[in-house]
């Protein structure tokens, strides 16, 4: 199943940025633009202003106040709002320049809203307004009219709203990439869980027909060489079989963009390789009765591979654990809108141990192989003797389930 590109997700959404501005503009662009907007200004007012009250120095420092305050912004955005709001309060008092405000208290706004410091911008805000308008009250300031005091208590409104409409975007952006962080994780683990699940299934029933191959090789190696022989030829072959399939699913972890082009092309297991899993454990002593009512090409692909992979760790744990067993059945047919797959034995031994719930990987792998396709699994003691275990997987496999 094909997805669009984290990246391609993120620019679809508007809410979200497509791109950042480099850090150092996002550092020194607010000085330079608070500078070039305040300092100009103030010293074209001290020369062409006579009757001013004020020194030059005190002018143009208040005016480079805000702007070198703002190379701090990164580090303490909230000591760094606290002092622009008082040199914009003081600006505010003293000056009546036709010129813009006081540029760097908005930019320190901003700074501190999105930067985790907003009760140090609401109280500084709060603190510098109530004070302006004590003292101008107090004073009789008449350069503080009823219009400059509505024009700037709206504009502080707007560079605050933008503040916050800046720290949403950032929120959701952060959220975002942590929800993709998240999604990567989960599919790596599953994808880890996943190849587990292979390689036991692989290993279980392959190095299971080994051991068993390499007991009857000892056994008759003196009495009779000729079913010795036999016996190495199919430990060889089982072993390669083995290797193959192995290095087939750790080919894609030895690769980053997909399958190592060095390992292997085993096709995965299906309905078709059923004979051959019934023949080599019927070589072993257990006769497999194998009855598959299905058709082979009407059964979607992960189906098969989950079928195969039930049915290989079933007689694999019947040679292993059934003490006793000659016979082993397996069943598959369809099963209304599911299909069921059944294998039984009449064995005696390891009904307990594979019955509990702590049970061993390759009951839990089944299982976990059913319900990822949206099915279920039994296994249990059956009612006439043996080990039952009964799996039915949906016709219609979910999409992620398949992809």
């Amino acid at each position: 199943m094909q997805r669009k590109s984290d990246w391609a997700e993120w620019q679809g959404d508007p809410a979200l940025p497509a791109w950042r501005m480099p850090a150092w503009s996002r550092l020194w662009l607010p000085v330079i633009v608070s500078f070039l907007a305040q300092v100009p200004i103030a010293i074209a007012d001290l020369r062409f202003d006579q009757l001013r009250p004020m020194s030059a120095s005190f002018t143009i420092a208040l005016a480079l106040l805000g702007p070198a305050a703002l190379i701090g912004a990164r580090r303490f955005p909230g000591p760094v709002v606290a002092i622009t709001a008082l040199a914009g309060s003081i600006d505010l008092l003293v000056n009546n320049h036709p010129g813009p405000p006081y540029i760097a208290l908005a930019f320190a706004i901003v700074s501190a809203i999105v930067r985790d410091a907003r009760v140090w911008a609401w109280v500084s805000i709060a603190v510098a307004w109530v004070t302006v308008l004590t003292v101008a009250i107090a004073l009789g300031n008449d350069r503080l009219t009823a219009g400059r005091i509505a024009a700037t208590t709206l504009g502080v409104l707007i560079v605050v709203g933008i503040g916050e409409a800046m720290r949403t975007r950032r929120e959701r952006a952060d959220e975002f990439h942590r929800l993709v962080g998240q999604r990567r994780q989960s599919e790596v683990q599953a994808e880890r869980v996943r190849i587990a699940r292979e390689l036991h299934d692989v290993l279980a029933h392959s190095l299971s027909q080994i051991n068993v191959q390499a007991g009857v090789g000892l056994h008759l190696m003196d009495r009779q060489p000729e079913k010795a022989k036999e016996a190495l030829a199919s430990i060889k072959e089982t072993s390669k079989t083995a290797l193959d399939e192995v290095r087939s699913v750790l080919g894609v972890l030895r690769a980053e963009g997909g399958a190592d082009p060095t390992a292997p092309l085993v096709p995965e297991p299906d309905l078709g390789r059923l004979p051959g899993l019934a023949a080599s454990v019927t070589a072993h002593g257990i006769e497999v009765r194998l009855d598959d009512r299905l058709v082979t090409a009407e059964v979607p692909k992960p189906v098969q591979l989950a079928l195969y992979r039930i049915v290989q760790e079933s007689l694999t744990n019947i040679t292993r654990h059934a003490a006793g067993a000659t016979a082993a059945s397996v069943v598959l047919e369809r099963n209304g809108g599911s299909y069921r797959v059944t294998v039984s034995d009449n064995g005696t031994g390891g009904v307990t141990t594979l019955a509990s719930e702590s049970g061993g990987r390759g009951l839990l792998g089944m299982r976990e192989r059913a319900e990822l396709l949206g099915g279920h699994l039994s296994a249990g003691p059956a009612d006439g003797g043996g080990f039952l275990v009964v799996a039915d997987l949906p016709a219609h496999v979910p999409q992620e389930a398949s992809s």
